[in-house]
């Protein structure tokens, strides 16, 4: 089967997630600034970095993909939030089907992975909507503030990193 693995990152942590897996299967592995055209695929394996509400490069790669209802394809997000909370799962995958054509996140294979963040690796960007961010959720009342925030709120200006090369499984 022809495969490649496509990643959209800014910090690393899909990359990580892409590399691991391409070093399991010998799959080629590509930023999706790289990928160009994928139609020669049977199978195509997108791994991209939840940035503002949606997947880092993943409108683009496969937003314009011809004959994808042909193709074996697995999605993976990576960000902070935890997966296992179904809220936060609900959340991804709305932001995830505005962003791709009708039909294809029921056609793919879906797998949420968390990644990291080290405030003193990010854009003057980042950093300052981070600080919104927090400023925001840390005026919340505790009883209105879900775990994922009051573990921002607790980790804020820190190194986290949830990285599991172990869930690499999942994709395969």
């Amino acid at each position: 089967m022809n495969e490649i693995i496509v990643y959209g990152t800014c910090y690393g942590s899909a990359k990580q997630y892409a590399d691991e897996l391409s070093c399991r299967t010998g799959a080629k592995c590509v930023s999706c600034e790289d990928a160009g055209g994928l139609s020669s695929y049977d199978k195509i394996v997108y791994i991209g970095s939840l940035y503002a509400g949606g997947v880092l490069g993943m409108k683009t790669t496969l937003g314009t993909l011809k004959n994808w209802e042909s193709k074996q394809i697995v999605i993976a997000t990576v960000g902070l939030a935890d997966t296992t909370d179904e809220e936060n799962v609900r959340n991804i995958r709305a932001a995830m089907k505005r962003q791709l054509p009708a039909g294809m996140m029921e056609h793919a294979r879906l797998v949420h992975l968390r990644g990291g963040i080290d405030y003193s690796r990010l854009s003057a960007k980042h950093k300052f909507m981070m600080k919104l961010l927090y400023e925001k959720v840390k005026k919340q009342p505790p009883e209105k503030q879900t775990a994922d925030t009051r573990a921002m709120i607790d980790t804020y200006g820190q190194v986290v990193d949830f990285v599991d090369l172990s869930r690499v499984d999942e994709l395969l």
